[in-house]
């Protein structure tokens, strides 16, 4: 396993980040037990969670997913200092999560003690704002004129991040948190918080995880060219494009008990003919290389420079393996020159 340090902390993590989001609706206790041992064995340190799992969100489901962590951690207590735990505060929008209220700096000190209490341990490693308070160009709300970015107010966003960031150092030096980052956030979100950081003397974020992956490459230039300048690690989310690149939805296909067959929050916009189209592509890619569709997109994802570790999901034993052991893989120039031509001829497909 090889490993990155976040950002400008003096952590190390693995390369590969352990996702968790299906443990409590897909994935049972003893389903993340046996990830988690898997995980560690191979050399994995980084697991990644929120409050807001699982997913599918839902009421039932709040805060399952740190619970199930947590059972884990409290029959291992040994190997705390060996993992590195990142976790979320959820933002507006969710009925049952503070009554759908945006981020505050109280809601921060409040969600902290609550995420600790359900993880059973003392601290978090790196605790990140799940999505920001304006409605930021993510999850199929990039295209123009879906967002009016005039509209919101400089002002008052500017005045929330620096309340934020009063509650995230209130939290570090209580020993609760070690560091802090972003997700779904963007450069200006990026550099705004940055900016009041260095003002009035805060934490700057180690982090950023935004979706990325050969389907939605829209993070590359710009958001990774901020992240490497600043020192923020990226880490990209949903690398097999909620399981499209795999090739299992192709033709309509809905495989028993896969994430599509779910209802989804946000509607399968993934699910377009020319992500159909581009899938396809990178499927006779992976043939012509003796891979699996999921390990050539694993593989492509972790040498885009700038990217610090890439954080997978797996329902099943099988996928985990398949997906680890495309970490060990490099890509040779013909692949990648075989993929830099689909990737331009399908940018931007969903």
């Amino acid at each position: 396993m090889k490993y990155s340090r976040l950002g400008h902390s003096n952590l190390e993590v693995s390369r590969v980040c352990l996702g968790s989001m299906t443990w409590g609706v897909q994935n049972n206790q003893h389903d993340a037990d046996e990830q988690i041992n898997y995980a560690l064995a191979q050399g994995i340190n980084f697991i990644d969670t929120a409050e807001m799992y699982a997913v599918p969100p839902s009421p039932e489901t709040y805060g399952k997913t740190e619970e199930i962590i947590g059972d884990w951690l409290r029959r291992h207590p040994e190997k705390r200092q060996d993992i590195i735990i990142a976790t979320k505060i959820a933002g507006s929008g969710l009925a049952w999560i503070r009554g759908g209220a945006p981020i505050t700096a109280e809601a921060i000190v409040t969600a902290v003690d609550a995420s600790l209490k359900r993880l059973q341990t003392d601290y978090i490693d790196v605790y990140q704002l799940h999505w920001p308070n304006r409605t930021s160009p993510h999850f199929s709300k990039h295209w123009p004129g879906m967002i009016t970015f005039s509209d919101v107010s400089t002002e008052q966003h500017r005045n929330e991040m620096h309340e934020i960031l009063g509650a995230l150092q209130q939290c570090i030096d209580a020993g609760k948190i070690r560091h802090w980052g972003l997700s779904n956030d963007t450069p200006w979100g990026i550099n705004t918080y940055l900016q009041l950081a260095h003002q009035h003397q805060l934490p700057r974020p180690v982090s950023i995880q935004n979706e990325f992956n050969l389907l939605h490459a829209k993070d590359w230039p710009y958001i990774i060219e901020n992240c490497v300048h600043e020192d923020i690690a990226y880490l990209p989310w949903s690398p097999l494009a909620g399981g499209a690149l795999s090739g299992k939805y192709l033709g309509g296909a809905r495989p028993q008990g896969s994430r599509w067959t779910l209802i989804q929050r946000n509607g399968l916009f993934r699910d377009t003919q020319l992500a159909q189209e581009a899938t396809a592509a990178y499927l006779e890619i992976a043939k012509e290389h003796h891979l699996t569709a999921a390990q050539l997109a694993l593989a492509w994802c972790d040498q885009v420079d700038g990217v610090t570790s890439t954080i997978i999901g797996a329902t099943t034993m099988s996928q985990l393996k398949e997906n680890i052991k495309a970490f060990d893989l490099t890509l040779p120039p013909e692949a990648l020159a075989e993929i830099d031509t689909v990737l331009k001829a399908y940018p931007l497909p969903y």
